[in-house]
This record gives structure tokens, C-alpha cells and sequence, in this order.
């Protein structure tokens, strides 16, 4: 009894760890050489960068790794993305990898060497990117951070303000050659003065060159009668300022639509009392008729 209790014990307990191990081994990672947040180089056109990133494997199997080079972008709300295998036009086609399929045995960190050959017609400013790592159905990456030696400049522009359903919607577009992290001030002026301040705060985007973001600020508490202007102020480091306004009317056409129901109603109330009042009144018959009047009357009738 005790042998087969024994057995039971320690079956329970392998099942009660495999979650763990099966955690363990999935939860390898990828980070830049030196356990830096990300990777920056620079250099001019022509010139081979390198660098190295690192896989480390916590697990108790080994662990088999595939990486490949990518642009990096924003998306339509400004969230950073990067290209699909095989479809990088920039410096995801200017890094090379010592090895696009990495084995690393359990508990180890294995080192990659890589290089970023930047092509000599490459513009100067940043030219972000990434290196992205994928096994067992997971995908993570290291970030690029380029900048091709030159004249940069910080430029963007505030588009298409807009108001609706109870919220700003505007688009900034990164007009210039560097990354920026814009800073965006809101307000809005009525009829009869200002309706709307919002304190200025950084956004939780990095906008990359020539790359637009569309963002939404929600106003649920806006005018319901009002002719209202809505100022879009946008900042970024290295000077970057740009503005754009719109224009809107709020008018609550629900009570409208009430009140002109209401009046419609009234001014049919008021032609029905009139038209009944203009109405002949029928006389009907006259008791003081004379027989013979009434003979006649029914003879003519």
C-alpha cells in the first residue's frame, strides 16, 4: 500500500510542476547586448555599425529561435509596429544577423552578433527598426534606434481637427527627420468666452519620420447651444510647434425637434378654432312658418 501511495504522491506532484517547467521554458526573452532599453547607433552614409543582441533561456529544454530584421511604424492611432517578414523597404534591409536561427541549450544566454550597413545614399535623421525573435507561437523583438549622420530637423503639423460624438479628433503628421514625442495643449472658445482648457500633457506616442498619427480627446462635457472654435497646440523637443483649429455648432436638435413639434401642433389647433368659427351656422326649421310656408317649402324641396 505504501509503495503505490508513494507513486500517487509523486505523480501528483510531476503534474502539479509541468505547468511551472512548461512556464519556465516559454518565458525565454531578447534584449540588446548589455542589458541596455534598446539599441542606438550612428553613422554616416556608407559606414558598417555593429552591435549584438542576447537570447537567454531560463527553461530546462533547449530552445530553438528565429530572428529576422524589420522596419518599424506607426500605426493609425500612433501605436509603434513593425513590417511583416519580407516587407521592410528601410533599415530592416540594411541589418544582417550572424545567424537567423539560434539554438540555445537550457539555462544559458546565448550572444548574436549583427551589423547595419548604411547604404551611401541613406538620408540623414532616424531610421528606426527592429529585430524581432519568435518560438513556440510567440514573437518579441529588440528596438533599432539608427540615426544616419547630418542635418536633422524637428517638424510636424496638426490636420484635419475635427468635432464629433462628444469628442477632438485630430492627426499629426511628423514632417521632419526625427522621432518625436509630441506635447499637446487643447482649448476652445464660445460665444462668450472660453469653454474649454486642457493642461498640456506629453502623449504616450513616439511619432516616427514621415509617419501620421490620428488621436482622439473626449469632451463629454461640451456646450449644447454654442458657436465653438477648438485649438489644437502641439510641441516636440528641438523646437517643433505646430497648430490647427475647427469650428463647430452645437445646437441640442432634440429639444428643437420638441419645441417645433410643439409649435406645429399649437398653430393646427389654432386654424382648426378659427376655421370653425368662420363656418355658417346651419338655421334649421322655423317654428313660426305659416302651414302654407311650410307646404311651399316642401313642395320646392
Amino acid at each position: 500500500m505504501l509503495p503505490r501511495l508513494a507513486v500517487t504522491l509523486a505523480a501528483l506532484l510531476c503534474a502539479l510542476c509541468a505547468p511551472a517547467a512548461r512556464a519556465a521554458d516559454a518565458a525565454w526573452t531578447v534584449q540588446p547586448g548589455g542589458a541596455r532599453p534598446y539599441v542606438y547607433l550612428e553613422g554616416g552614409p556608407g559606414t558598417v555599425l555593429e552591435d549584438t543582441l542576447s537570447v537567454t533561456n531560463p527553461g530546462t529544454k533547449p530552445l530553438t529561435v528565429r530572428l529576422r530584421p524589420a522596419d518599424a511604424y506607426n500605426t493609425g492611432t500612433g501605436a509603434l509596429a513593425v513590417s511583416g517578414a519580407r516587407k521592410s523597404h528601410g533599415v530592416g534591409t540594411w541589418i544582417t544577423l550572424a545567424s537567423e536561427r539560434v539554438s540555445v541549450p537550457p539555462r544559458t544566454r546565448a550572444q548574436i552578433p549583427f551589423t547595419v550597413t548604411v547604404p551611401p545614399g541613406a538620408l540623414p535623421g532616424d531610421h528606426p527598426g527592429a529585430i524581432m525573435a519568435a518560438s513556440g507561437g510567440r514573437e518579441a523583438g529588440v528596438r533599432i534606434h539608427l540615426r544616419v549622420s547630418g542635418p536633422t530637423l524637428a517638424a510636424f503639423t496638426v490636420e484635419r481637427v475635427k468635432i464629433s460624438g462628444g469628442a477632438i479628433h485630430y492627426t499629426l503628421v511628423n514632417r521632419g527627420n526625427t522621432v518625436l514625442t509630441p506635447r499637446v495643449t487643447i482649448r476652445a472658445d464660445g460665444l462668450f468666452g472660453e469653454v474649454l482648457r486642457r493642461a498640456p500633457r506629453t502623449l504616450p506616442v513616439e511619432l516616427l519620420p514621415a509617419q501620421r498619427a490620428t488621436l482622439t480627446e473626449k469632451w463629454p462635457g461640451h456646450p449644447s447651444l454654442d458657436s465653438v472654435t477648438v485649438h489644437v497646440e502641439a510641441t516636440a523637443p528641438g523646437d517643433a510647434r505646430a497648430k490647427g483649429s475647427a469650428s463647430v455648432t452645437f445646437v441640442p436638435w432634440a429639444t428643437v425637434a420638441g419645441s417645433a413639434a410643439g409649435l406645429l401642433a399649437a398653430a393646427g389647433g389654432t386654424v382648426w378654432f378659427l376655421r370653425r368659427r368662420r363656418r355658417p351656422a346651419d338655421p334649421g326649421p322655423t317654428l313660426e312658418q305659416t302651414g302654407s310656408e311650410r307646404h311651399l317649402a316642401r313642395s320646392g324641396a
